[in-house]
């Protein structure tokens, strides 16, 4: 009688134990593909950049002796901007950074965590992108409050095929 007590104990141990695993086991869910990069995702080339503060517009053209670009993959941002006399005459400039971006829907902010304008860095910038075929334009306010910038910032960039 205990041998056939004891098998009895063992058998509903066993059956116990395996309700138990099989009440925790976490739902199954078969693969689901990845979503598509964000149409943004890539290499894009600055055309052109308006900038309006406190009454003033100043439009530049960076295809005329100065480049920008600006790289972005599903949650990073780089840019990189130098001019094309390779820093041998007064036009001479470089400037870089990169952080992370959210993207929703048409609303973009950049947080800003490495930049040779190290006073920038730690901000975010929120701006509107809108996408018509290889152009992307971006419109936001810049603002930091320390440095005293508060300014509307529209870039018009192409993408680098």
């Amino acid at each position: 009688m205990n041998l056939h007590y004891t098998a009895i104990s063992k058998c509903a141990g066993f059956i116990l134990a395996t309700t138990i695993l099989v009440a925790c086991q976490t739902e199954v869910k078969p693969d689901v593909p990845k979503t598509a990069a964000l149409p943004v995702t890539g290499t894009w080339k600055l055309l052109s950049g308006t900038l309006i503060e406190k009454g003033d517009t100043t439009v530049t053209d960076y295809t005329r002796g100065q480049e920008f670009i600006k790289i972005l993959n599903g949650s990073h941002f780089a840019f990189l901007h130098h001019d094309l006399s390779k820093g041998k005459d007064s036009a001479a400039i470089y400037s870089s950074g990169g952080g992370s971006y959210t993207l929703t829907d048409s609303l973009y902010t950049e947080h800003l965590q490495y930049c040779t304008a190290r006073q920038w860095e730690g901000n975010d910038f929120h701006f509107v992108l809108t996408l018509q075929g290889d152009t992307l334009t971006q419109q936001g306010v810049e603002k930091i409050e320390n440095l005293g910038v508060n300014r509307i910032n529209i870039e018009k960039y192409v993408r680098v095929k």
